[in-house]
């Protein structure tokens, strides 16, 4: 009988294998390229960011325009001499003016070279949203592809346990299983049961977060396809530190965003300077009647007398704006060069934890979990070690799991804070 009941146990074991081996319906099995470039043909914010580029070329377009000229003309509304509206012949009065401003000072160059650096401003915050997203999207998926391998280490010997279980009771009554056996067994077995369903909850948050970066529809579920090959191959000794800090400045978009922000403020400086020069108007005038003589023509100039606004508030807050945005720039670089250091010293840790790792290690594991349900079976092996057993091969696992994804991590780290795709 004890055979009979070990038979019903491996065959229910290997079917339940068979059914678990079935794929998700919406499961969509992506590579880290094709999740990146589903990324970059779908992302809205990306979409939205090209936008505001465009809008600010249009702004250096407008910059560029020289100011209207204007013109006026006026006639004679009502003679009261003549009681009549409106009266023609040499009872009438007609003037005619014409004006253009002149930007003095170099005001037109300077706005343009205000507006061209807030496009470059506009660029450089394009590509830190699109640094930022791609951190997250490649963060998820092997965040993503870790968990799911503690989840199936998770299904299998909750597969492993419920076979054991109905088996039990289908045993159950007949005296050949102790009834504390099946108690612990059956408190393992849930025990896993809602350790499963916490990871699987964390699996599905990861994957909601992946599908916003991604703007995929909910029902969208990425299993990713890595290539362990050659994450295993990656090594933080590759690029030493003064490269990667030479990378950071050079590439580090937030860090050219403080930059661009300190040249800006330096220009509207300069624009505010400019602004204490009056501009010139001149003008060119016809008057019919009006004169001490018929058909007059005239030519003039005006231009404002800087006895009492010389744009002294606006010079004032635009000097203490240049020191506010230089302090924010180093404020920046000091972040971004202990960013790297930091990021450089983390790979190293947990590149020198992966190493410890025996690869052979998992594969005997996981080898030796059938033989020790057989032998618990067989009743060679206690209560106790089977379970023992068990729980040991799932926090191996899970320990391995999290060991490889910190270490990956570390490298995107890397990655993200030097601004480039030093590891691929």
């Amino acid at each position: 009988m004890q055979k009979k009941w070990i038979v019903l146990i491996l065959g229910s074991f290997f079917v339940g294998l068979l059914a678990d081996a079935q794929p998700h319906q919406d499961t969509v099995r992506l590579s880290l390229p094709e999740a990146e470039k589903m990324f970059l043909d779908s992302n809205f914010q990306l979409l939205a960011q090209k936008y505001n580029i465009d809008a600010n070329k249009a702004l250096v377009m407008q910059a560029r325009l020289w100011p209207n000229p204007n013109f006026i003309i006026g006639h004679t509304l009502y003679s009261g001499t003549l009681n009549k509206f409106f009266p023609t012949g040499s009872n009438d009065e007609t003037t005619v003016g014409l004006s253009q401003l002149i930007l003095l000072a170099g005001k037109r160059n300077k706005q343009v070279q205000i507006a061209q650096a807030n496009v470059r401003l506009t660029e450089y915050q394009f590509f830190d949203l699109l640094r930022t997203l791609k951190y997250t999207l490649r963060t998820d998926f092997f965040h993503i592809y870790y968990l799911q391998q503690s989840a199936s280490v998770y299904n299998d010997e909750i597969r492993a346990l419920q076979q054991v279980v109905d088996a039990f009771a289908q045993q159950e009554g007949k005296g050949y299983i102790a009834e504390k056996e099946v108690i612990r067994i059956k408190a393992q077995l849930y025990s896993f049961q809602s350790e499963y369903s916490d990871l699987l909850n964390q699996i599905n948050d990861v994957e909601s977060e992946l599908r916003l970066v991604l703007q995929v529809k909910p029902n969208f579920y990425v299993s990713p396809a890595t290539d362990s090959a050659a994450l295993g191959k990656l090594d933080p000794a590759a690029y030493p530190l003064p490269v990667l800090m030479d990378s950071a400045y050079h590439n580090r978009t937030d860090l050219q965003i403080a930059r661009t922000t300190t040249t800006i403020s330096q220009l509207n400086y300069n624009y505010q300077k400019a602004l204490a020069v009056p501009d010139l108007s001149l003008s060119l005038g016809y008057d019919e009647a009006g004169s001490f003589l018929y058909n007059y023509y005239g030519i003039g100039a005006s231009i404002d007398l800087p006895f009492f606004n010389r744009n002294q508030g606006n010079i004032k807050s635009a000097k203490a704006q240049i020191a506010s945005s230089a302090a924010s720039q180093k404020s920046t670089q000091a972040t971004v060069e202990e960013n790297v250091a930091v990021s450089l010293q983390k790979a190293f840790a947990q590149h020198k934890l992966y190493q410890t790792i025996d690869p052979k290690f998992y594969h005997d594991f996981e080898r030796l979990l059938h033989e020790v349900l057989i032998n618990y079976q067989k009743r060679n092996i206690s209560i106790l070690d089977f379970l023992d057993f068990y729980d040991s091969y799932k926090q191996n696992t899970l320990q391995q799991n999290t060991i490889q994804f910190n270490r990956v991590s570390a490298f995107e780290d890397i990655n993200y804070y030097t601004g480039t795709n030093f590891f691929n």
